[in-house]
């Protein structure tokens, strides 16, 4: 088949919302990341900034059989969160809070799709991306570093492996971890190459802060593209500890 021919092809099917490929061993990010999870021996994933419980469901879809400990601060998705573990004796909730640099209280700002929730200002860029993150209210909730939350959760011995998926506060997030930093052997961020909050770092601030603490960037997936013209505004980046 000519070349030519092969991608006008492709592009219809596209167009129909279809797309076939030769599969390929780690072409997907999910599959990169659990081939880190089983190599790396990983027995307990903190799930921070846990909403619903996605990053979690997709975990067990691609085969993690370990532990999962999920933090969230709202009230809604938290509940929703707790139904859902019912069903997995390996899922466990913390108690709901926020977690950052310290101990104390914050107010989130409440997006209508509850995924877009922060302590942080939104921005115009974020909101004509996503109009249905637009702010719908505020909550205030108790705020935790991760070296506190997770001290009860976490075993001795175990091998730890962090997402952080916090709108913009994950430097926050760090700066509270160095506990919880130093035993794992890697690291699932969500990275913003422009700004969609106030104050936020952008992606190669988190490269950098990562590094310091020992990490290398290894993988990157978009995550949240802008619909109106394809711009990538957010990444998943996978980082793996420093041998």
């Amino acid at each position: 088949m000519q070349a030519s021919t092969k991608y006008a092809i492709k592009r219809w099917l596209r167009r129909a919302g279809l797309e076939v490929s030769k599969y390929a061993r780690f072409r997907s990010f999910d599959e990169r990341l659990i081939a880190l999870l089983e190599t790396q021996r990983v027995g307990v994933v903190l799930d921070v900034g846990a909403n619903t419980g996605q990053y979690a469901e997709i975990l067990r879809a691609i085969g993690f059989q370990g532990r999962i400990v999920s933090f969230e601060p709202l009230e809604e998705p938290h509940r929703r969160l707790l139904e859902k573990a019912r069903r997995d004796p390996l899922w466990e909730i913390a108690p709901r809070c926020a977690i950052g640099e310290r101990s104390g209280m914050i107010e989130m700002q409440v997006s209508r799709n509850s995924v877009s929730s922060s302590a942080l200002r939104m921005l115009p860029q974020h909101l004509q991306a996503a109009p249905q993150s637009e702010v719908v209210g505020t909550a205030r909730v108790e705020l935790q570093t991760l070296d506190s939350a997770a001290a009860r959760f976490v075993r001795d011995g175990e091998i730890v492996f962090a997402k952080i998926d916090v709108q913009g506060m994950e430097d926050k997030v760090l700066a509270g971890a160095p506990q919880v930093l130093a035993r794992s052997v890697g690291a699932q961020m969500e990275l913003s190459l422009t700004p969609l909050y106030a104050g936020q770092p952008l992606l190669c601030d988190m490269i950098a802060t990562l590094r310091r603490a020992g990490f290398d960037l290894v993988d990157l997936e978009p995550e949240f593209v802008d619909p109106r013209d394809g711009r990538v505004l957010q990444a998943n980046g996978l980082f793996l500890r420093t041998p």
